[in-house]
């Protein structure tokens, strides 16, 4: 087996996922009232919301290894939306585990983490609500959403509520360099902004596109990224809304309609290039973005054609002159 090949044996996510909450990259506030409660040693039951991928879960998973020490093991219970997680489950394995009766340090308890627990059922939301106070004694529940208005009122009137914000691109490229020097990876400086613009602030997907990246290529350049993320590359994209005449514009998208984009990847793309093309001025580019935002609307409701791409395109075009 070749080296590269054990390298890539554990996912990079998994890899270097932090263990402790001093470890964890940005919301430093949020991550600050962690390690107090950390430190006090009296978890509340809590919801932590936010976007996919920036450290949610993984806060959790870290609170709960400094809680409960080497005990973790046999007094942690993990729900992810992949499991069942109906009525029934909150009946019996969520009842069962908070009956159950572990060896833990004084004034510790056991944690359930539910995980995407925006997608449980209602029905089964209603049912945790009896068994949070009937085993408030022994367990707490810890619940990680994208979005926490989707968790019932009466669940989150028991909880702490914890939002946390997306990741700045430096706190994500910080994150990429040290798993860059860490596993001797090849890189160039357009490669880094590839991984940052594809990302958006979602740290899981940087370091999987990083590693995938690495694993087809070796070495980490724009090209590469954009071919392993398969969305439009943002060159393209600008140039196609700079041209100066529709022809040209028009010229661009065939070609990104005959590689097989969908009509949501390039008007995203678009929307993403555009916000941050400064040759335009800001009001013919915050008008410009508008357009972009309508005919997005458009293709999120159905109408996902190339000929709705080239009615924005023409539109653009109207707006410059």
């Amino acid at each position: 087996m070749t080296s590269l090949a054990t390298k890539l044996e554990l996912p990079w996510v998994e890899k270097y996922r932090p263990k402790l909450l001093k470890d964890v990259v940005g919301n430093d506030e949020t991550v600050e009232r962690l390690q107090q409660i950390a430190r006090d040693g009296n978890m509340p039951h809590m919801i932590i919301s936010g976007l996919p991928g920036i450290g949610k879960t993984t806060s959790i998973h870290c609170l709960a290894h400094e809680l409960l020490g080497d005990a973790y093991s046999q007094a942690v219970l993990e729900l992810n939306a992949s499991d069942d997680r109906g009525i029934d489950v909150v009946r019996n394995q969520i009842k069962q585990f908070a009956q159950k009766k572990c060896t833990l340090p004084p004034g510790k308890h056991k944690i359930i983490i539910l995980d995407e627990a925006d997608s449980m059922t209602s029905g089964a939301q209603q049912a945790l609500r009896r068994t949070m106070e009937l085993y408030s004694n022994t367990t707490r529940f810890a619940f990680a959403c994208n979005q926490s208005n989707k968790i019932i009122e009466p669940l989150q009137s028991r909880c702490a509520i914890l939002r946390y914000s997306k990741l700045s691109d430096e706190q994500v490229l910080k994150r990429l360099f040290e798993i860059i020097k860490a596993e001797n990876v090849q890189y160039t400086n357009d490669g880094l902004e590839a991984l940052i613009f594809t990302a958006e602030g979602d740290m899981r997907q940087a370091i999987n596109n990083l590693q995938s990246t690495v694993a087809g290529f070796t070495l980490v350049n724009g090209d590469n990224v954009f071919k392993i993320v398969d969305s439009p590359h943002p060159l393209v994209i600008k140039k196609m809304l700079l041209s100066a005449t529709l022809d040209e514009s028009l010229n661009y998208l065939r070609e990104l309609w005959g590689k097989g984009y969908s009509a949501v990847d390039i008007i995203t793309t678009c929307f993403r290039v555009m916000k941050n093309l400064t040759e335009i001025k800001e009001p013919l580019r915050l008008e410009m973005i508008k357009e972009i935002g309508f005919t997005h609307m458009r293709i999120l409701e159905g109408v996902g054609t190339y000929l709705q791409l080239c009615g924005a395109l023409a539109r653009i075009h109207q707006l410059k002159t």
